[in-house]
């Protein structure tokens, strides 16, 4: 187990690569190597190119999985009308802990994702082309693809290109956080909801998608959607980048047509031949149980179909061994940690949620499971991003995946089993933190590891703290605070310390965990050589 997550790790090939050509020759793919791989690619008219992305059902590879030619002709209509110049972005963003396919992606082939990228904004008479990233790495290589290109910053360009490097936290990658750092704000979602599409970066519409998009169109603008479309499903051609983790051997990166199945792309990985269950789609997706593995194969409505989400591409197969519920608990902790802080349904409901699945596996019986399902119910479509109603569907998802451990837990002793830790974390090596914006944001350091403690001795019930620190404390029906300690979100520090401050009993204190934090089962760090590219290896 390693503290930190490798950027890059192992990178494998069902079938002929696409997005992946060229990855067993070197490692990253600078500019002759990428056009001696992939060849020159011609400019399309904004129409070609939206009938292309149209022809081959292109959809954002983020996880909401828009069609891109949607996106493309309500950018160009919105500019044509209001005589502007539209803005490019591609997100980089990726911020979840069990997600590394744009990272690879950025860090191997970034020329074919600026191909993508630089087919839309000639298309659109796009003068400003943003790439987002949040980690070292990525900024790196992708400002040295824009430096092969002769791309810059400077005014005198015909396209202005740059990176934006923001700080790696959840909310960061979601379009309105990256459009706001772009503008010089935080990394943060704004207070309300406006489409990019109409006012994006300067006000601008703005055509943001996900990095794999942006790839992916690059290759079906060279080979065509006829050929295109001889790769995968009918209705979902092409092939699909997956991040296998969690209860497996061999962490990987893994390019797959759509329409394998999924047991298949599971065993490549070294996944137990039984999984008791595995989250599809990252941490804002949903569990699917060890039977209905044997039915899925890799596509968006496959996955859907029998109660999964394709999302991120992140695929978690978990033991028999382990505490499902153990394991949800974590994930659901870390996602509270998460909260941006600016909405009530997210930074007070998510870390209720997670006390609410705590308390199930305490023994707090069927009032607990009420109140966890009241909980996510409450927090769904209330937040200024969707990081609420992603934990919110994967807290349900659980509490519907493991009905028998749920009985266990809430109708008797528990299940009996530890919790592992398989499902990977920003732990201890946790990259960087922070909600600010600004290009020097993603600086690496620490999480919080403050914790706040009540004094029994000296508390008198006033209440004040809940007040100022609603995320930690809650008052019981006796009016004191439910916890005696507890962990203080990063973006709360300021909060509890005024709570301290202002305690009429002086009876909180904070302290810092100096306690050495266990590793997190990560992905482990493997060297970033060659892929190696077969159909069964």
């Amino acid at each position: 187990m390693n503290e930190a997550l490798p950027d890059v790790p192992e990178v494998r090939v069902v079938g002929l690569p696409q997005l992946t050509s060229g990855f067993d020759l070197v490692e990253r793919l600078d500019l002759p190597m990428h056009l001696k791989v992939h060849g020159p690619l011609e400019p399309l008219g904004g129409e070609q190119l939206a009938k292309l992305a149209e022809n081959i059902n292109l959809k954002g590879r983020g996880g909401a999985g828009f069609p891109f030619h949607k996106k493309l002709r309500s950018v160009a209509e919105t500019a044509i009308k209001r005589g502007v110049r539209p803005v490019v972005v591609v997100n980089g963003s990726e911020d979840e802990p069990a997600c590394r396919k744009d990272t690879v992606l950025i860090n191997r082939a970034p020329h074919l994702i600026l191909d993508g990228a630089l087919l839309v904004a000639e298309a659109l008479g796009a003068r400003t082309l943003v790439v987002g990233v949040t980690r070292e790495s990525t900024q790196r290589s992708m400002e040295a693809a824009l430096a092969e290109r002769g791309l810059s910053n400077s005014r005198r360009s015909a396209l202005k290109a740059f990176v934006q490097r923001n700080p790696v936290r959840m909310v960061t990658g979601a379009a309105a956080s990256l459009i706001r750092s772009i503008d010089g704000g935080p990394a943060i979602p704004p207070g309300r909801k406006v489409s990019a599409s109409q006012n994006g970066v300067g006000g601008a519409p703005t055509l943001l998608s996900n990095a794999e998009t942006f790839a992916q169109l690059a290759i079906a603008a060279r080979i065509g959607p006829e050929r295109y479309g001889n790769t995968g499903l009918y209705d979902e051609p092409g092939t699909v980048m997956l991040t296998v983790s969690g209860a497996v051997a061999r962490p990987m990166v893994i390019e797959v047509p759509t329409g394998v199945p999924l047991r298949y792309v599971l065993q490549l990985a070294g996944a137990p031949p039984v999984p008791q269950g595995v989250l599809t789609g990252g941490y804002h997706g949903k569990w699917i149980d060890a039977a209905t593995v044997n039915e899925a194969i890799v596509s968006r409505n496959s996955l859907d179909a029998v109660g999964g989400a394709l999302g991120a591409g992140a695929i978690l197969p978990i033991t028999q061994e382990t505490c499902p519920l153990g394991e949800s608990l974590r994930v659901a902790q870390w996602l509270a940690e998460e909260s941006a802080g600016q909405c009530g349904p997210c930074y007070l409901g998510l870390p209720a949620a997670a006390r609410g699945m705590e308390d199930i596996i305490n023994g707090g019986g069927p009032a607990a499971l009420e109140a966890l399902k009241q909980v996510a119910k409450n927090v769904k479509r209330r937040g200024a991003c969707s990081h609420p109603d992603g934990s919110a569907m994967f807290l349900e998802s659980t509490i519907k995946a493991f009905t028998d451990d749920l009985a266990a837990h809430v109708l008797g002793n528990g299940c009996g089993r530890p919790v592992e830790g398989v499902l990977p974390l920003f732990e201890g090596g946790r990259t960087p933190a922070g909600i600010t914006g600004g290009a020097d944001a993603g600086e690496d350091s620490g999480g919080s590891r403050q914790k706040i403690y009540v004094d029994w001795t000296l508390c008198r019930g006033h209440g004040l703290c809940a007040d100022i620190l609603p995320e930690v404390f809650q008052l019981g029906a006796d009016g004191f605070p439910t916890v005696a300690q507890a962990k203080v979100p990063q973006y709360a520090e300021a909060k509890a310390l005024r709570a301290v401050r202002r305690c009429p009993a002086l009876a909180l204190r904070i302290e810092e965990d100096t306690r050495p934090q266990a590793p997190a089962r990560n992905l482990p760090v493997l060297s970033q050589g060659r892929g190696r590219r077969a159909l069964g290896r």
